[in-house]
């Protein structure tokens, strides 16, 4: 994890600082003795930034090219005509288009990544996917969304030291991000209805197509387009074929066999080679409290018993 931290009462220094970190764009206020903090913190594709003004600031912005999501703690955070507050998360405007607005003694979370991993979730067949709004669709998708990027920057980030090492919990995080971002915001695949060749494409051929790619695949950063793709269906149909057949998801299974290779590893590894934490983060787990829970459920032990007593 890459992570840089910037502090300034200067109005000047901090327009610098936020050109160079998002786009170009002038902004304007009277910053007090503490003026602007931010500490930016990046994981492979993804950056989760968290600032803080303790005055009003105005600004005015060129397209960003990224998805933006801010969650507020504190004050309110303005783009356009949209005003948020404290525990309200939305897209601070379209990648493509310029925006302005206004930050009011905020304390805020600022994930942002590229729009592609959007079509990326989706799968191929469905063409570029575009957010059509900038606020979620209810209550309850808020607090999902919300909850999603403290999660993130709680608890994923400070478990990644070094991205390179641990690609799975890395790539894991921002699909799970761009799965979320399409169920809270409005896109352009909402109300599609399911194809008829999509039930048809959930046979048992399918769900064999698919656990033999996991099975072989399940070290690496994949995730349900890739699975689909390698089983010649679509996301849709691949969910119903294990739906159908396996009576569980894709993803689900793929947790399976990553918390299965976790386990084999903690039995096999030797006292003081290895730790729970390079062990989880290896497949992928970057919440060792999850991690824990599952290995307990699946296997009646927690890894750190596992490891102490390989067998």
């Amino acid at each position: 994890m890459h992570q840089t931290a910037f502090a300034s009462d200067s109005l000047a220094e901090t327009e610098a600082y936020l050109s160079e970190a998002y786009t170009p764009m002038r902004i304007g206020g009277r910053p007090d003795d503490t003026g602007a903090r931010i500490v930016r913190r990046t994981v492979g594709e993804l950056t989760v930034d968290e600032l803080s003004f303790d005055y009003t600031m105005h600004y005015d912005a060129a397209p960003l090219d990224r998805l933006c999501l801010v969650s507020v703690h504190r004050g309110v955070h303005t783009s356009g005509e949209e005003a948020c507050g404290p525990g309200e998360t939305f897209l601070v405007a379209q990648p493509d288009r310029p925006y302005r607005g206004d930050v009011r003694s905020a304390e805020y979370t600022i994930v942002s990544f590229d729009p592609a991993h959007l079509s990326r979730v989706v799968g191929a067949g469905q063409g570029p996917v575009r957010l059509t709004g900038t606020r979620a669709i209810s209550p309850a998708a808020n607090r999902l969304l919300h909850a999603t990027v403290g999660y993130l920057r709680d608890t994923v980030l400070p478990a990644v030291d070094n991205p390179a090492e641990h690609p799975l919990v890395a790539g894991t995080a921002l699909r799970h991000l761009a799965a979320v971002t399409l169920s809270c915001l409005p896109h352009t695949t909402d109300g599609t209805e399911p194809a008829r060749a999509d039930s048809r494409d959930a046979h048992p051929d399918t769900l064999r197509r698919a656990i033999s790619y996991i099975d072989d695949n399940a070290q690496r950063d994949i995730g349900l387009a890739d699975i689909a793709a390698a089983a010649f269906v679509t996301p849709r149909a691949l969910q119903y074929a294990f739906e159908r057949h396996a009576h569980t998801t894709p993803l689900r299974y793929l947790r399976r066999v990553r918390l299965a290779g976790a386990h084999r590893e903690l039995r096999t590894a030797r006292q003081g080679q290895a730790t729970v934490t390079d062990i989880a983060q290896r497949w992928g787990f970057a919440n060792l409290g999850r991690f824990a829970a599952y290995h307990r459920q699946a296997y009646g032990a927690t890894p750190a018993q596992t490891l102490a007593h390989p067998g």
